[in-house]
């Protein structure tokens, strides 16, 4: 390796580190290394022009600038969706059907966090979901291990929407579009669900058979509804339920067309959103600023990442290192480097952040497998084949969240959740094998 190499793995290999040691945050970690790492090369080692560095950061922003853009409209307008309820009647229509059916009540959850999940943020998910359905998980009997595992499994398929962390992070990192890396997947994440489904049922027709079907009365359902009622009362706009549900499925079919840019669907969707359910312009700032914190942490972490690859393209660190790792791999390897990049993306995002993976492994991975003809959307799609496996991992903060409302230990959900998880992986790669998602 040369000396342009090492000082490009030692610069991965530091924020990683100050990463998972949680000595920075990922933000200033993303642009603060990059940045002392490229003064090294240009102005101690004389690999570029020092002036040119912060051109190097701008030019990295401006490429993932449209991501950001979609990431800000896309938290902001589910936010606001679930601020006004539109996902209760869903709940609690569902709730009424399952009465004290394990199975349905079982798949039901399944079910109901897919829809729930669309707001890319898990930690909102669970919140939902477990109020709506632990009290009828211990009405009838059912472990709440079993609402955890399931609930955990279903965020996770949904997770890999466009706005969601990973797929942010590694369209961010590459600099691809959604539609390079979503819309090859998505039948992945149909075989993901169905398989889910089946799953469900089957844990469901056991839970049957060792508890029956408990009866529940009209009272004790309309006390599970009332609390969900209760929760943020006063945003709640049920006289514009079909209105958000047909906005909301525009947006959906606007999305998957890939006939408009994703940044301007959910900017021009928020607007109309924040213009139907609150008339008052103060109430739209609080709005606002209510899911602001969540779009603004997930937003300056993506042009940090701009700033991180711009640095690293611009010193030519990612050239040089790519070279050194293409001459490290058997040739007999190359051709299969998107099989491999899959599935080591189950223990890279286990044991690492979706940071540290996605913006040190995963861009370092795609230049070198440039070298066989693999392209880098399809490292970028098998990148997120793991993503079943990181949702178990403790690096997770929504893990804890869940785990601590349904008072699940996480040995437990690891043990039940880990077969279910690797099921899902091995769909997903068979599937993007089949399709030719990613070459095998």
């Amino acid at each position: 390796m040369d000396v342009l190499s090492i000082l490009a793995l030692i610069m991965i290999l530091t924020f990683m580190c100050l990463i998972m040691a949680k000595k920075m945050q990922p933000v200033t970690a993303l642009i603060l290394v990059p940045l002392v790492f490229a003064v090294i090369a240009t102005y101690c080692l004389g690999y570029g022009d020092p002036w040119k560095i912060s051109k190097w950061m701008i030019d990295g922003v401006k490429k993932i600038s449209p991501t950001f853009t979609m990431l800000l409209f896309a938290i902001m307008y589910f936010g606001i969706m679930i601020d006004v309820g539109l996902f209760d009647p869903l709940v609690v229509r569902i709730l009424r059907i399952v009465k004290g059916d394990p199975v349905k009540i079982i798949v039901a959850t399944v079910c109901t966090t897919a829809a729930v999940a669309l707001d890319g943020d898990g930690s909102t998910t669970f919140m939902i979901i477990v109020t709506a359905f632990l009290p009828l998980y211990l009405r009838v009997g059912i472990s709440p291990v079993v609402l955890a595992v399931f609930a955990l499994m279903t965020n996770n398929v949904l997770n890999i929407i466009p706005w969601g962390g990973p797929t942010a992070r590694v369209m961010a990192a590459l600099q691809l579009d959604a539609s390079d890396v979503f819309n090859p997947l998505i039948p992945g994440m149909i075989g993901s669900f169905i398989f889910l489904v089946i799953v469900a049922y089957f844990v469901g027709m056991k839970e049957r058979r060792r508890l029956g079907i408990v009866a529940m009365d009209e009272e004790q359902l309309k006390k599970i509804e009332a609390k969900i009622a209760e929760e943020k009362q006063e945003l709640k706009r049920p006289q514009f339920f079909w209105l958000n549900l047909m906005l909301t499925l525009i947006l959906l079919v606007a999305l998957l067309s890939d006939k408009f840019p994703l940044g301007i669907i959910f900017a021009i969707g928020t607007s109309l959103a924040l213009t139907i359910n609150f008339r008052d312009v103060k109430e739209q700032g609080k709005r606002l600023a209510a899911h602001a914190s969540e779009a603004l942490n997930v937003v300056m972490i993506i042009i940090g990442a701009g700033c991180f690859m711009g640095i690293l393209n611009g010193t030519k660190m990612d050239a040089a290192l790519t070279q050194s790792l293409v001459a490290m791999i058997p040739e007999s390897l190359g051709p299969h480097l998107a099989l491999i990049t899959a599935l080591i993306s189950a223990p890279g995002t286990f044991f690492l952040s979706n940071d540290a993976f996605y913006y040190g492994i995963v861009p370092i991975i795609a230049k070198t497998a440039a070298v066989y003809g693999i392209t880098p959307a399809e490292i970028a799609r098998a990148s997120l084949i793991g993503q079943p496996i990181h949702f178990l991992s403790p690096l997770v903060g929504a893990l804890w969240l869940l785990l601590g409302i349904t008072n699940v230990s996480l040995a437990d959900i690891q043990k039940y959740g880990l077969p279910v998880a690797l099921g899902m992986m091995f769909i997903y790669i068979v599937i993007a094998g089949i399709l030719g998602v990613i070459p095998l």
